[in-house]
């Protein structure tokens, strides 16, 4: 996560989406945090820089909501740590720290061309005056100390730029400045030189006369001394102020656009440069191959020069070319009519003193002829360093290879948003990704996607990329022919291949998801092929062999759909999944899961050509393990299997009577229990159990017995969860089923737990933990993580519990699974109840209230989590004093917990209903009421445990002080 503070407040995810901080006192908090810079603040200083003289009317716990706020904002608590002294922001990712850096960098640099960079790099982090929503109150003297380093920074540059030549158009630029600063010397000198050195005499006369007057008028004072020196060497047009000279040997055309995401690659291909004579960059069409090494080269300086020699058009004679670009010629003779041997010597002789670069553009098509000639001249001209760029390596001794690889994701995305001049918002931020994504952070194809946007907006743009080579025609004018259309640079690669590379080309293309050396082997691709496209860089290398998404549609759009490589693909990845079906239960688990994780992209190719009824069978095991029920649901229409996963999905009801087999019960009935359908689940449950036994199935038995443990924690009856529980895991352990151990842990875990249990409840919550992490079940970490939330609750660790909750909600969101989200919010609105944040807490509540009585209504069953969140309600309302609304609300409660059947909920509802005749002075209605409560939590054997008590012992206080 990145803060911006140089310009309006920002805060930006890894990946350079904006987060929003809501709310002006929570935006305020975050920017007095990022004044200090890492260094504790005190409760006082901020209450004070915050509100003034005007302080709330619970200072201090407001100031806690607003940190609690911050760091939901952020999406992450640690980030906002407090200890004794204060609280403090803990990171560096700051760009004003990262500015200062820069800057230090910068002055102590010797080496004016990396002095110039920094201070340009520093200098682009400012995008408005610092602190700029707060810089007239707390952040005034952190504004101006940074505004004072920019100013600096600018000096320095300028100077800097000076002595590099830049004074033409330095003179102007500074110009805009110095009527903005008319005081500050320094600047005013550098602007003084640069308008002298580019033949501005009078007018650098004039801007001293100026600041003479200005400085006498405003300050009394004249003109420093060194100022004075430089007016007098401009009146007699002295030598020394003449520009230091500047090579002017080179071809390499200045760029129309930045480079962006590439300093790193700038700097290890100029290592490279320096240990090496020949520097070859590799990577596919596109990549930017030619951008970086000009970017490179630019950044050498030798006697010589750095010339350019594009290859590209070129059909042969690359000796003429270099010849050309040098301008070596024979005393008698044009280079053509040279015979192409002696004309290489001919090079090779006269730059045998030269010290320069050779900047070899577009190799692939020419690469033996140049690396004839590199070989020759790296031979006899020591002096010559040679930086090539093509697809396949030049394979000379010595030869320094660079694979240029895509952009990144946060770097493709400063590219597209640059290019095409968008300011990406919350609505167009997750279109822009996608375009990103599926163009492959490729440059060039960003850039013509970036063309349309101004015809069709960024999401116009991102939904017409299924016919992006249509989408991105005729968008690149002003390129090389090979590049003004997407395809036309796949065009430039495939017209290098010869018909066997062609033919693997097709055969990996029909793997979207990319493909093993044995898959690729089974549609016909063998290892040398592959070893052929992988030095072409068409194909990414082992273990996975991949094709850009690009250039897998460019040759699907060439092969023939009746194409048999499509049916043996098909076959073979049926008989992968059939394969690894069994091994899903058992010991195996882990790493067929990884196995089928991997070719996840492959199965759904596969399905979406045969809708295989045996592929479907053998993956409807792995859809549920990993959490996806609505490809399970969409698979499985109108099976049992298909009934538990419309469930599981959200898609409502689908009772089944059709059952092929006891697991397919079983499933139905572990769906049922998700919800609370106890009715139903018992029949089921019984059934399964049974036949499972009679086929001494043992993991059906231990599964129906894992179902049964959480069936009778939702009757209360927990001496048979504790047997069943028990089983369940024996048989689980036997196997080596580890997901099944999750189950089993999950339920005694929970079991613990109610009945006060903590400790043991925490090691089995962890155990799970440790299990869903290690089989990468995301969503069941999330839940594993809630319930670690739930003991840090009853065990008083508020923070702690809002920690492991928030985990848990963030990855139950990514995994797209409402329900784990839920589990979690009903946890965090748990903690804002008992931390006193009333509005907080009902805020959560009330959100979870009306999607639990949604899903009601879809599913035609009571919700066991209703009577929780209307209790937690009733309580928030009663702590208002709302005394109506929370018998309201307790009523409705005890109405519910009387329809699903479960005590300990009966009980909940007279608690809260103790606490209203409490509130109203009805004490001995009060004492009954939680006598009724107290008698059925023990006639279920779950009296209420000490972490649980806080909401009863309050009533019983209310009791005491009244009577």
């Amino acid at each position: 996560m990145r803060f911006g503070v140089l310009g309006p407040l920002s805060v930006w995810a890894s990946d350079g989406t904006p987060i929003r901080v809501p709310e002006l006192k929570v935006r305020a908090l975050l920017a007095d945090l990022l004044v200090h810079e890492g260094r504790p603040v005190s409760a006082d200083r901020l209450l004070d820089d915050l509100w003034g003289e005007e302080l709330p009317g619970n200072p201090a716990n407001t100031l806690q909501t607003k940190v609690s706020q911050l760091r939901r904002a952020l999406g992450d608590r640690q980030l906002v740590a407090y200890q004794p002294a204060g609280y403090s922001l803990v990171s560096d990712s700051v760009d004003a720290i990262q500015f200062t850096r820069l800057l230090a960098g910068a002055l102590a640099s010797e080496d004016l061309r990396a002095k110039a960079d920094l201070l340009s790099d520093a200098l682009a982090l400012w995008r408005g005056p610092a602190y700029a929503d707060f810089r007239d109150s707390f952040a005034q003297a952190a504004a101006a100390r940074l505004d004072e380093q920019r100013l600096t920074a600018l000096e320095e540059q300028a100077e800097v730029r000076l002595a590099l030549g830049e004074h033409s158009r330095l003179a102007d630029e500074l110009g805009e400045l110095v009527a903005e600063h008319p005081l500050r010397e320094r600047l005013r000198a550098a602007h003084l030189r640069a308008l002298y050195r580019s033949g501005r005499q009078s007018e650098a006369l004039a801007g001293y006369a100026e600041l003479r007057v200005q400085l006498a008028d405003e300050l009394g004072l004249d003109p420093g001394p060194e100022l004075v020196a430089l007016h007098q060497a401009i009146l007699v047009q002295d030598p020394a102020l003449a520009p230091a000279p500047v090579s002017s040997l080179t071809n390499v055309p200045l760029p129309v656009t930045s480079i962006v995401g590439r300093d790193e690659a700038v700097t290890e291909v100029r290592a490279l440069m320096d240990s090496s004579r020949l520097v070859t960059l590799t990577g596919p069409g596109g990549v930017g191959k030619t951008r970086l090494a000009l970017a490179v080269a630019s950044s050498v300086e030798l006697p010589g020069g750095v010339w350019l020699v594009e290859l590209a058009g070129a059909t042969g004679q690359v000796a003429e070319l270099v010849a050309a670009t040098l301008g070596v010629r024979d005393e008698t003779s044009s280079p053509s009519q040279v015979p192409v041997p002696d004309l290489a010597n001919r090079l090779a002789d006269a730059l045998r003193g030269q010290r320069l670069v050779l900047v070899l553009d577009n190799c692939e098509h020419l690469v033996g002829e140049v690396a004839a000639l590199v070989e020759l001249l790296l031979r006899t001209a020591p002096g010559v360093r040679v930086l090539a760029t093509s697809r396949e390596s030049l394979a000379l001794p010595g030869e320094a290879l660079f694979v240029v690889p895509p952009l990144d994701q946060a770097s493709a995305v400063a590219m597209f948003v640059e290019r095409s001049g968008s300011s990406p918002d919350a609505e167009s931020a997750p279109w822009v990704e996608a375009i990103c994504r599926r163009l492959d952070g490729l440059p060039l194809a960003l850039e013509l996607a970036a063309a349309r946007v101004r015809a069709l907006g960024v999401r116009g743009v991102a939904e017409r990329l299924d016919d992006r080579f249509r989408l991105l025609a005729g968008a690149g004018r002003g390129r090389p022919a090979r590049q003004q259309t997407l395809r036309a640079v796949i065009d430039w690669s495939w017209e290098q291949l010869t018909e066997p590379q062609r033919s693997a080309m097709l055969a990996l293309a029909i793997h979207p998801g990319g493909c093993t050396l044995e898959a690729a082997e089974a549609v016909g691709v063998d290892l040398d092929l592959l070893d052929q496209l992988v030095s072409r860089s068409m194909v990414t290398g082992a273990p996975r062999y991949r094709l850009l998404e690009s250039v897998a549609a460019y040759c699907l759009e060439r092969l023939d759909q009746d194409d048999p490589v499509v049916r043996v693909r098909d076959a073979y990845y049926t008989e992968l999944a059939v394969r690894a079906a069994p091994h899903l239960y058992g010991s195996a688990q882990r790493q067929w899961l990884g196995r089928l994780d991997e070719e996840v992209l492959n199965l759904r190719a596969v399905l979406d050509s045969t809708g295989s009824p045996r592929l479907v069978e053998a993956l409807t095991w792995y859809w549920y393990l990993r959490g996806r029920h609505q490809e399970g649901y969409r698979h499985t229409k109108g099976t049992a299997w298909g009934s538990g996963f419309a469930m599981l999905a959200g898609a409502g009801r689908i009772d089944s009577t059709e059952f092929p087999d006891a697991r397919s019960r079983w499933f139905l009935a572990h769906a049922c229990l998700h919800f609370g359908d106890v009715s139903t689940a018992v029949g089921l449950l019984d059934e399964a159990l049974a036949q499972f036994r009679a086929l001494d199935d043992r993991w059906g038995e231990a599964a129906a017995l894992a179902s049964r443990t959480k069936q009778a924690m939702f009757q209360g009856d927990f001496d048979l969860a504790a047997s069943s529980g028990a089983q369940s895991m024996a048989i689980f352990g036997e196997l080596g089923d580890r997901w099944g151990q999750l189950q089993a842990s999950d339920m005694l875990g929970y079991l613990a737990e109610v009945t006060g249990d903590y400790a043991r409840a925490d090691r089995l919550h962890r155990k799970a933990l440790r299990i869903a992490e290690d089989l990468r079940l995301w969503t069941d970490v999330s839940y594993r993580l809630s319930s670690l939330g739930r003991i840090a609750l009853l065990t008083g660790q508020l923070e702690r519990s809002a920690e492991f909750h928030e985990q848990g909600m963030r990855l139950a969101g990514e995994q797209a699974n409402r329900f784990a989200e839920e589990f979690a919010r009903v946890g965090l609105g748990l903690v804002a109840r008992r931390s006193g944040d009333l509005d907080r807490a009902e805020e959560l509540f009330l959100e979870s209230l009306e999607w639990n009585r949604r899903l009601e209504t879809d599913f035609g069953v009571p919700f066991y989590g209703v009577t929780l969140i209307l209790a937690e309600l009733g309580f928030i309302a009663s702590g208002r004093g709302e005394t109506a609304a929370a018998r309201t609300l307790h009523l409705e409660g005890l109405a519910a917990a009387r329809e699903v059947g479960d005590p300990r909920s009966v009980a909940l509802a007279q608690e809260g209903l103790a606490e209203v005749a409490a509130l109203e002075g009805s004490y001995e209605e009060a004492a009954r009421l939680l006598a009724e409560a107290a008698a059925l939590r023990e006639s279920v054997g779950a009296p209420l445990p000490p972490g649980e008590r806080g909401d009863v012992d309050r009533v019983r206080d209310l009791i005491a002080a009244g009577s």
